[in-house]
Parts: structure tokens; C-alpha cells; sequence
């Protein structure tokens, strides 16, 4: 028998919420996604997970529902303790609520083998049958982040983990369904002197502000110039292509859901650090 590759399927209530936190934290990436089903990978872990909404008709009469429970993604990595300050710096405000080095729902395990330290990521949710997402503190019904007791305000500090650098412009993820927010995400931009990106199309209206320089945007075949201080409304579903004839700077807040179209292309590409 030849084994070409291997999935973890999971039953969950919410395959979004569950998503957003394999995503945001784990680093897996969508390869295909669909109402109530997304497939994730990474590509240096040995397996891929699938996510099924509870009740899907793909499943099996008696699974349908089922949701998953007891289930152990065991993630071998080469610096544990990097790994575990990394996991508490994406929600420190679960740092000191258990005993454990991880926050609620995460144990580590420490162990060697081969040399190697091996850490365990767990599904411990309190409830039994809880979703993976609800187990690891999704944006519902989590404490708030650097906030006074009592308060709702969720304070958010970039980190290098959420900063996405393509070849036209540099996004450093902020809020988003990953980070504590619930309806919008919000990033910056940064682009070079010169740079341009590819003309596409965005599913949701987009709120711009430049911060910095200047960015030259075309819309529909007119083109703005918007300066420092200035903000520009793009709205969904029409082509555009941005510009920076200087270094620029940009704050952008849109619809968490966003996703983007290439002319040419088949298919929707998910903004990674909006998720």
C-alpha cells in the first residue's frame, strides 16, 4: 500500500469559526473550501485537516450528528518553548488562567524522541463535544484582551506572525474573526516607490486610508490620487488596481468574508491576513 497522504476529518458546529483558528494560529492554508466543508493544509505537517459542518448531508446518517471530541493533532516542532511563547502572544489573556504553559483547551506535552521535542496540541474543551474553535477560545465569548475587568474592548497588537509580503506590498494583519473581532477585519498596507499590484476585484466594500504618501487608484478606468489624511471607498465587485508612485501607506477595514478575483483566473483567493 502506497499512502500518498493523510486527513483528519473533524464534525464541528461551526467550520468558519473552527477555520479561522487553525488558520490564524497553526498555519494551515484553505485548499478548498465550500458551504459547511473546507480542506486545510500546511506543508511541512504530515496531515491535512477536514472541517464538516454538523448535520452535512456528506456524512454518513449516523455521524450527521456527531461532533468532534477527544481528538489529539499532535504538531512536531523544532523550538517548543518558541512555539509556546508564540500561542500565548496571540491570546495573552489566557496566560495564568490554567497551569498548564498553553491557555485553556491547550496542554503541552514534553517529551523527546529522536532528539527532538515533540509538542502536543489538544482539543480540551471544557464540554464535552465542543467545537476545536470553542475549545481554543474563538472571538465568542472570549475575555477581553488588556482590558479592564468588565469591559468589551479587545486590544490587539501586531505581531510579526500576522504580517503577509507579497511582491507588490506588505499587509500586517489587525483585527480579524482570528484576533478577537467579530464582523470586520482591519490591516495595513505598506507599498514601495514604484510599486503596483495586480488589477482585481474584491467581494466586499473596502475602506481605505492613506497614512503615508500617496497611492494612485483606478476603478472602473478612473484613477484618484489619494494623499496623506485622505480615505477612499472602494466597492465590491468592481475592478481596481492600486498604485504607489512614492512609498505609501495605507489602513484598510473591510467585511471580514472578503474574498478576491483575478481576471483570467478561476475561482476566489481568501486575504489571509483578514482571516
Amino acid at each position: 500500500m502506497n499512502v500518498s497522504s493523510s486527513t483528519l476529518s473533524l464534525t464541528v458546529d461551526d467550520v468558519d469559526a473552527s477555520r479561522a483558528f487553525l488558520c490564524g494560529h497553526l498555519g494551515y492554508e484553505v485548499t478548498v473550501a465550500d458551504d459547511g466543508f473546507v480542506s486545510l493544509t500546511r506543508p511541512d505537517a504530515a496531515v491535512d485537516v477536514v472541517l464538516l459542518r454538523r448535520g452535512t448531508e456528506v456524512l454518513p446518517p449516523e455521524q450527521r450528528d456527531q461532533r468532534a471530541a477527544g481528538l489529539i493533532l499532535a504538531l512536531t516542532v523544532t523550538d517548543l518553548a518558541a512555539e509556546e511563547a508564540r500561542l500565548l502572544d496571540d491570546d495573552p489573556v489566557r496566560v495564568g488562567q490554567l497551569e498548564q504553559p498553553f491557555a485553556p483547551g491547550l496542554l503541552a506535552q514534553r517529551h523527546r524522541d529522536g532528539g527532538a521535542r515533540r509538542a502536543h496540541v489538544e482539543w480540551a474543551a471544557a464540554d464535552e463535544g465542543a467545537d476545536p474553535a470553542d475549545a481554543l477560545g474563538t472571538a465568542e465569548g472570549r475575555q477581553p484582551v488588556d482590558a479592564d475587568e468588565g469591559s468589551a474592548v479587545v486590544v490587539i497588537t501586531p505581531s510579526p506572525d500576522h504580517v503577509t509580503v507579497s511582491p507588490n506590498a506588505t499587509m500586517t494583519g489587525l483585527a480579524a474573526p482570528s484576533r478577537g473581532s467579530t464582523e470586520l477585519s482591519t490591516w495595513t498596507v505598506t507599498m514601495d516607490a514604484g510599486a503596483s499590484g495586480p488589477e482585481h476585484s474584491i467581494s466586499r466594500e473596502q475602506v481605505w486610508t492613506v497614512t503615508a504618501g500617496v497611492l494612485e487608484v483606478t476603478c472602473d478606468g478612473r484613477t484618484e490620487k489619494v494623499g496623506a489624511g485622505r480615505t477612499l471607498i472602494l466597492p465590491p465587485g468592481r475592478l481596481r488596481r492600486i498604485h504607489a508612485p512614492e512609498h505609501a501607506e495605507a489602513h484598510v477595514a473591510m467585511l471580514a468574508d472578503g474574498v478576491a478575483s483575478v481576471p483570467g483566473t478561476e475561482g476566489t483567493r481568501e486575504l489571509p491576513w483578514a482571516r
